[in-house]
């Protein structure tokens, strides 16, 4: 049997367990030197009406489209109608001035700084539908910013949202049309749309799938009217393929060379750390071989894109609510695809949680910056949470003492924590030594507890003016409370949501979204003043101001 034939029935063999008639499921497309070898959908595309995927099928890719707008605007770059260099106040005078002001080629490698309006929304009013406009005015209100232009990389869509403005405005179309007639037409891509609503219905296209705690599943719908660059496209594996070729060349009949040089270039931050992120697009190395890709996730399904260029290898997946990890899919399609022959280095080794069973009690603190570090345990293996998000698998360097997590599996950091495997009996560290994105932070093992009645300070009203909202703060009478929980109650001009808080020390408390984001979260810092700041993954400081009784 010929190593293709070995290829095929080891893809066979990948995706097997996803081929049922009662889940959804997901597509799946592979080529080779620009030949499909491989198109398969597995799973159902409606639950409702009994429909299978196909390779026919179309999804959203979400975040995976967000390359689709930095070469948007390169293209009016080439034309003259775009600086990608200029400060984003030049084309957006609406937003608040900062000094100094990022750069549109900052909003696209996520180092711009600006806070994520989806981000700001969760916090606000959770999954209300937000209408169109609201992003644009929710980025103008903000009184303050995660970090400096170029300080750090946090992975952010409210950029990508005023970028696609900027698009728009330069272009004199809407935004939807022009990536239709300079990108999509251009390349025979006829099944490919950006849509801004999840609210629309569009031939052949997938349901998007939530599973629910209790069984069953609901639709997934975007909590917003107006997805655009940082998300909206709509797609199918032969369109995805037909565009991972062009994307990694080597002749590009969209975009000049100068502009597919800018697409794959990382960013380098001030402190002169070299990322991954370039625009729109991850350049990293798989077991020695350079990968060029993005994911992409929406409510509902996920979306992983992904080229081997020295190989002429493009995988894309497409899913509509089976849960599975894309990423780790598209790798296992790459060996199976290549064979071992084509690697020069092993597979990452993941850290496992029996190594480092007694950080599972620990939480740190950066003083510096108000980060917070937990750990958990993901199936086995080691978790980071960075300020309480949902733990990641860290990635574990034996020979250096090390644990890493690589930009494009937490979107922001990268992050390298200094640590070996402890020893039988050992306790955890009382400090630790951590990089983030290249800058050295040393982190303080909190209290195991905090002092009885710690969140009782909290109590009372607040105003938000960065959400347009105000929050109550009193405690949680839903709980037995033995460990001083307490709720947030917040009122925003689109809707209520409630967020649960305890605590871990005097001034420092997790909290976490209640209902259908609950797993998500973050930690508020109690500051001198009375007032709060609330750190996520991705928003920095934002303030709760105490209004006084």
């Amino acid at each position: 049997m010929n190593h293709r034939q070995d290829a095929l029935d080891a893809l066979d063999a990948i995706f097997a367990p996803l081929n049922r008639s009662d889940a959804p499921g997901l597509v799946v497309g592979v080529a080779l030197k620009g030949q499909p070898i491989y198109r398969r959908g597995f799973g159902l595309a409606s639950l409702e009406h009994g429909v299978a995927n196909t390779p026919a099928t179309r999804m959203r890719i979400g975040s995976t489209s967000k390359h689709f707008c930095c070469l948007a605007a390169l293209l009016l770059a080439e034309d003259g109608r775009l600086d990608i260099d200029a400060s984003v106040r030049r084309y957006l005078p609406e937003l608040p001035a900062m000094s100094p002001e990022p750069t549109l080629r900052q909003f696209m490698s996520h180092t711009s700084g600006l806070r994520d309006y989806l981000d700001l929304s969760f916090i606000a009013c959770g999954m209300a539908i937000t209408p169109a406009g609201a992003a644009l005015a929710a980025q103008a209100r903000q009184t303050d910013v995660n970090f400096a232009p170029g300080e750090q990389q946090v992975y952010a869509n409210g950029p990508y949202q005023l970028l696609s403005l900027v698009i728009e405005r330069a272009a004199g179309v809407p935004f939807e049309q022009f990536l239709k007639e300079r990108l999509f037409e251009p390349l025979a891509m006829h099944d490919t749309v950006s849509v801004p609503s999840d609210f629309e219905i569009h031939r052949g296209m997938a349901t998007q799938h939530v599973p629910q705690p209790g069984g069953g599943w609901r639709r997934g719908l975007f909590p917003t009217e107006e997805v655009r660059g940082e998300g909206a496209i709509v797609s199918c594996v032969d369109d995805m393929l037909r565009w991972l070729a062009h994307l990694r060349g080597p002749q590009h009949r969209v975009g000049s060379e100068s502009s597919w040089a800018q697409m794959l270039t990382p960013a380098r931050l001030n402190n002169g750390h070299l990322g991954s992120y370039a625009l729109g697009l991850m350049v990293e190395r798989y077991r020695g071989l350079e990968v060029i890709h993005h994911g992409g996730t929406v409510i509902g399904g996920n979306c992983q894109m992904i080229t081997v260029p020295a190989h002429e290898l493009d995988v894309i997946l497409l899913s509509n609510g089976v849960p599975v990890v894309l990423a780790d899919l598209a790798n296992q399609v790459i060996e199976a695809v290549l064979g071992e022959d084509a690697f020069s280095t092993p597979a990452e080794k993941t850290a496992a949680t029996d190594d480092y069973r007694p950080l599972l009690d620990a939480t740190y603190l950066c003083a510096a910056t108000g980060m917070t570090l937990a750990f958990g345990d993901v199936g086995g293996k080691l978790g980071l949470r960075i300020n309480h998000s949902p733990p990641i698998p860290a990635r574990e360097d034996a020979e250096a003492g090390a644990l890493s997590i690589p930009f494009s599996r937490i979107v922001t950091g990268p992050y390298r924590l200094a640590l070996r495997p402890l020893a039988e009996g050992e306790a955890a560290p009382a400090s630790l030594q951590l990089e983030v994105g290249g800058t050295p932070c040393t982190l303080e093992r909190l209290p195991a507890q905090a002092a009885p009645g710690a969140g009782r300070v909290l109590a009372g009203r607040y105003r938000v003016p960065d959400l347009k909202a105000e929050a109550r703060i009193e405690a949680d009478t839903d709980a037995d409370n033995e460990d001083g929980a307490l709720v947030a109650h917040i009122g925003s001009e689109f809707g209520p949501n409630r967020l649960t808080l305890k605590p871990l020390s005097d001034t420092l408390f997790t909290w976490n979204f209640t209902g259908q984001l609950a797993a998500l979260g973050g930690v508020a810092h109690l500051q001198p003043d009375g007032d709060l700041r609330l750190h996520t993954l991705r928003t920095r400081h934002l303030r709760f101001q105490r209004i006084a009784e």
